[in-house]
């Protein structure tokens, strides 16, 4: 990408748009495409070089996808300028993404639409055996003859959930797992191996360790839904067509929300929308937590190098200090209280 590119704008798309440029920023252009946001909604970063220009326009009148634009314009603009400077830096370009412009926009942006980011919730375990209980039944009531894709996808589908759970695997994790690379012992536990993950900086690769357990099993599952589909390698978790033929590639970490959700709702899940891939890993770590695990067996467990990530997906069962209040009220009686009033004045 050159000076002969400059002012040309790479990643300019219909609907949403944003356009930034005050000379001189580079001698060549720089164009990102960010999230799409709603129903045909697309945002882009154009880097023109010629005077500042923030604008904001929708082709559709979709109101309710620009008010979510609006809601995530800094979220997926901060994603997509993290991957266009390590774009550049790959290419030996100076990264653009520093100049003191581009830092004015995105703060200026904040400002104008500030946004909270959105955590998905965490699945309970109360409702992890509600969605259990489902899917075995639906696993009874597919399995009559002409039923194959149904009772397919509900055995795979309860191992995804149940090993997604108590594992605290991320989507993408899930997603890579091959057979060939586990060891199941019906009974005792199962090991895992998946040659690469987020925190695994140096590509050495990382082994699981996963308990059989009473119930909500997750290594009876897994050999459940191995055995009916009749796997012995590749990924573990796969499309299913309507006929009940099995895909040969893994589903993309995408997939898994739309899958996951169906089956929440099929269950009877209050506001299945609200959970996602990230609702089971947030889900074993607010109930480890619950359970007095200790946060560096958690971290440890997990595979979090650093307890300020172990604490952003841990939800507190006294999230509003309510206990600890009460027990200090308890203890504060309207003798106690006339008391220390007095020892004041």
């Amino acid at each position: 990408m050159g000076s002969a590119l400059a002012g040309e704008r790479l990643a300019e798309l219909p609907g949403l748009r944003l356009d930034v440029g005050e000379g001189p920023l580079q001698a060549h252009a720089v164009g990102a495409q960010c999230a799409r946001l709603g129903r045909m909604a697309r945002l882009s970063v154009l880097y023109q070089g010629a005077r500042l220009r923030v604008q904001l326009t929708r082709q559709s009148g979709d109101r309710g996808a620009q008010r979510r634009a609006q809601q995530l314009l800094v979220i997926p603009l901060k994603l997509r300028l993290a991957a266009l400077a390590q774009w550049h830096r790959d290419q030996g370009f100076v990264d653009p993404t520093k100049a003191p412009l581009v830092r004015r926009v995105l703060k200026g942006i904040g400002a104008l639409h500030p946004a909270r980011a959105q955590r998905a919730l965490p699945l309970p375990l109360a409702e992890l055996t509600r969605i259990d209980a489902w899917l075995a039944a639906e696993i009874a009531r597919a399995s009559a003859p002409g039923e194959r894709a149904g009772w397919l996808r509900a055995t795979r589908d309860r191992a995804l959930i149940l090993l997604g759970f108590w594992r605290a695997f991320r989507s993408d994790e899930l997603s890579r797992l091959c057979i060939q690379d586990i060891e199941a012992v019906p009974g005792e536990g199962m090991t895992l191996y998946l040659p690469r993950t987020k925190t695994d900086r140096h590509a050495q690769g990382t082994t699981f360790k996963v308990a059989a357990l009473s119930r909500l099993c997750p290594v009876a599952a897994y050999v459940a839904w191995i055995d009916a589909a009749g796997l012995t390698d590749g990924p573990v978790f796969r499309r299913i067509g309507p006929d009940g033929h099995l895909g040969t590639t893994g589903f993309h970490p995408n997939s898994l929300v739309p899958v996951l959700r169906k089956r929440f709702t099929d269950a009877g899940v209050a506001e299945p929308d609200r959970y996602s891939g990230h609702s089971l890993r947030r889900g074993f770590a607010t109930w480890a937590n619950a359970h007095q695990w200790d946060v560096k067996d958690l971290m440890e467990y997990v595979g979090w190098k650093d307890p300020a990530s172990a604490m952003r997906y841990i939800e507190r069962a006294d999230a509003f200090g309510r206990h600890r209040i009460e027990l200090g009220l308890a203890g504060e009686g309207p003798a106690t209280m006339l008391v220390a009033e007095r020892e004041t004045t």
